[in-house]
């Protein structure tokens, strides 16, 4: 999102408009506003500052179609445009990436579904992530919008950094506040045996940039602990061994269900959240349903993470900031 030096804790009020917290750390409701609309600068502040607060928020009952979700989008940061996007998002809006589960992970570079999510997942933190981690400028935010989802199942999961950082001991935090991490798109993917055509799309689109442990946000002042299962290569300076178990200690810190909300999808549904202070869960249990999820998602662009100690991310092969 565009920056505007803020705190958390600052609260507008729009008569209408009701921002209802869903859970003890991360997640609120917002009702009473038609994203569709135009919508005047004190919602859109109090949009913002909820975002802000409670790093998703939630809308129900959203009538968007992809004019005016950009539309929306565009009210807080400047949409991201990709270079490759997957087969079912619209040519006429660059701005949109469309996403229809069943239909890509399923024969995804010539393996089934099962196939291409255990190679990918063989963990259980592996499938948390921020959007674009790896890049040395994250998006700042994302606004995802439901088209179709299965009756049950689907559910997206995303987990306060923040709140993950504030809980850990200090002797831990001190620790922290000054390692960076290397960031790696593909971090742990098994390959097949033999040629495997995503290893070839890896080698040919890789992308990793080196970030700190811990960020400092721009907006909030807050720290932030920067770890996600799906991107993280390993701790600079630490051996192999100490890498690995600091990271799963962080990451398990960073999804303990208190710090986490689970949010039902609806069509209609949006959800808004802070890319640099979040990761989250796509779902992986819908599959045996049997109908499509099909999602709509734009990003906002970000800025460079910075550290504690004031350094900011650096980027190692793959990434420029502000070129996708």
């Amino acid at each position: 999102m565009t920056t505007h030096r803020a705190t958390a804790e600052q609260t507008e009020r729009v008569d209408g408009v009701e921002v209802k917290p869903v859970a003890g750390y991360i997640g609120a409701e917002i009702t009473g506003v038609d994203l569709a609309g135009r919508l005047d600068d004190a919602v859109v502040a109090l949009i913002r500052q909820a975002v802000l607060r409670w790093k998703v928020v939630f809308f129900r009952g959203q009538e968007l179609d992809h004019a005016a979700h950009i539309a929306f989008a565009r009210r807080f940061g400047e949409p991201v445009v990709l270079p490759r996007r997957g087969p079912h998002s619209p040519p006429d809006f660059p701005a949109i990436e469309t996403t229809a589960d069943r239909l890509e992970l399923a024969g995804g570079y010539g393996m089934e579904r099962d196939e291409w999510l255990h190679r990918r997942r063989h963990t259980l933190l592996r499938g948390w992530h921020c959007d674009h981690g790896a890049r040395v400028d994250p998006p700042a935010a994302t606004v995802l919008r439901a088209e179709t989802v299965p009756p049950y199942g689907g559910d997206t999961t995303w987990a306060n950094l923040a709140a993950a950082y504030a809980g850990l001991s200090a002797p831990v935090r001190a620790f922290v506040d000054g390692l960076r991490a290397e960031h790696r798109l593909g971090v742990g993917y098994q390959p097949r045996p033999g040629d495997d055509p995503y290893v070839r799309h890896l080698l040919d689109h890789q992308v990793v940039s080196e970030h700190p442990l811990v960020r400092v946000h721009p907006e909030t002042g807050e720290r932030v602990l920067f770890v996600n299962g799906y991107y993280l290569e390993e701790i600079v300076g630490l051996s192999r061994p100490e890498s690995t178990a600091i990271l799963e200690m962080l990451v398990e810190q960073a999804v303990r269900p208190e710090y986490t909300v689970r949010f039902r999808w609806e069509p209609g549904s949006v959800a808004f959240w802070d890319n640099r202070a979040t990761i989250h869960l796509a779902p992986s249990d819908h599959a045996h349903v049997g109908s499509s999820r099909i999602m709509h998602r734009v990003m906002l662009a970000g800025d460079v993470p910075v550290g504690v100690d004031g350094k900011p991310s650096e980027p190692v092969t793959g990434t420029e900031p502000g070129r996708w």
